[in-house]
């Protein structure tokens, strides 16, 4: 709908949904961030119990089944953050649409500037957020990949 279609109060109206927007995007970074804090709690909890499992010689299977739960923890936190990088990624082109219709394009200007960067590549967070359910995954993989041999006898 355009300002002609909507009326008298389209401007104040159009401020005050981009910044409701605004706020709902900044939500959704914070929960982003509380999701990182639970997996990562949970995952370094579950590596612990691995490591006292190993440490007083708790069935193999047992270890085993904890540590493949710990690699689909990984997998799912992964999915996780990348179906949050596509709900900014959506979030920030609606802002930026708003933005049009404003006095200044402050998140537009701020990736212009990030993408110049005067030389210096930008690196965004979710590339490096994406690493840290990989990394965490490695001990996991090695410890089910190492009784999965024992369970199964394969040695």
């Amino acid at each position: 709908m355009n300002e002609e279609e909507y009326g008298d109060n389209y401007k104040e109206h159009l401020l005050e949904q981009y910044k409701l927007y605004v706020q709902l995007t900044d939500n959704t970074t914070v929960q982003r961030g509380n999701t990182n804090k639970f997996y990562i709690t949970v995952l370094s909890g579950l590596l612990a119990i691995v490591s006292l499992f190993i440490k007083n010689n708790f069935p193999n299977t047992m270890i085993l089944i904890i540590s493949l739960l710990g690699g689909l923890l990984c997998y799912t936190w992964y999915v996780h953050i990348k179906s949050y990088k596509q709900l900014n990624t959506g979030r920030f082109k609606v802002i930026h649409e708003v933005e049009k219709q404003l006095p200044y394009c402050c998140f537009y200007e701020e990736w212009n500037h990030l993408k110049r960067g005067n030389g210096e590549n930008y690196t965004r967070l979710t590339q490096i957020e994406q690493k840290v359910p990989i990394y965490l995954g490695f001990p996991y993989l090695i410890i089910a990949l190492y009784y999965l041999f024992e369970v199964f006898s394969i040695w």
